[in-house]
């Protein structure tokens, strides 16, 4: 059974993340892209990380950094950075895999080695986990229950939405507490509904692809109804329009992964002014992670 969190009177909050992975690492180019192949490729993701940190920086605000065991055994010192500057670190999953393309067992492994390796590093505790592709759902009835036996304490995993990869368009849009007798959250990223359809706010391609006036309409009407945070994502390489295109990608990949990538910073900025961010923990009513044991 599901327990829902029950929504305060009190002012709509909004949560920036950013799901750190290389260009090269998307699920949108698995189908040509082997992970056996990741290390041939020219590293990207620090810099365009740090891109988004100094935006954080110019604009004042705080985010929480989903990010890859791969690229942070690989980037340490970018880990660091993120600390250093005031966000959350949080898992990603260690090398992209969806979890219902893993087995229970499998998925216990990833998730536990992955926050076991973010803490090392950030010398942090790591409480947040995001499934790649947002893959924790009706196939995975036991995912939950596994990040909370391994010392998570909230998701953000769940997009309700109608789509050809993943989500739910009945699911809950508001977060909520999917394992019983456990203090354990399970927050999805931004929806509104217009005249009955649900629609996604937030971030990714839809944010690059419509007009700012229209996503800001959006996130609006999403911190009217959704009784929680209004959760937004993007990743590094959405920042970077200099990076390598993928050819052999097929167009309609291409077309989801390169639209409008040199408009996406100063969209970012004009959000990132609009409505004052804060870090996911934060927003769902988490202190600050405590210093890793």
């Amino acid at each position: 059974m599901l327990l829902k969190m029950q929504p305060t009177e009190s002012a709509p909050r909004f949560a920036m993340s950013i799901d750190v992975e290389d260009y090269f690492q998307v699920w949108a180019f698995s189908k040509v892209i082997d992970r056996a192949s990741w290390d041939g490729f020219s590293p990207r993701v620090a810099a365009a990380t740090r891109r988004a940190l100094d935006l954080f920086d110019r604009t004042g605000t705080k985010a929480t950094f989903f990010t890859l065991g791969w690229v942070a055994e690989r980037h340490p010192e970018l880990i660091r950075d993120i600390i250093g500057r005031g966000h959350e670190l949080a898992s990603h999953g260690y090398d992209h895999a969806k979890v219902f393309d893993q087995t229970l067992d499998g998925f216990r492994e990833d998730a536990g080695r992955t926050k076991s390796l973010l803490e090392d590093i950030a010398g942090v505790e790591v409480i947040g986990y995001r499934a790649p592709g947002f893959s924790i759902g009706g196939r995975t009835p036991w995912a939950h229950e596994v990040l909370a036996e391994l010392g998570y304490r909230y998701s953000s995993s769940a997009h309700p939405i109608a789509h050809d990869h993943y989500g739910d368009p009945n699911g809950e849009r508001a977060p909520y507490s999917p394992v019983a007798g456990r203090a354990f959250v399970e927050a999805p990223v931004a929806t509104a509904e217009i005249f009955g359809r649900r629609i996604s706010c937030a971030g990714g391609g839809w944010f690059r692809a419509a007009p700012y006036a229209v996503s800001k309409r959006l996130i609006d009407r999403a911190c009217k109804s959704i009784g929680g945070p209004v959760i937004f994502y993007f990743h590094p390489w959405e920042v970077d329009p200099g990076q390598p295109r993928i050819r052999t990608a097929p167009l309609k990949s291409q077309l989801r992964h390169y639209i409008n990538l040199s408009r996406m910073e100063p969209k970012l900025e004009r959000l990132l002014a609009d409505y004052r961010w804060e870090r996911v923990d934060e927003a769902l009513g988490f202190t600050r992670a405590s210093t890793a044991a």
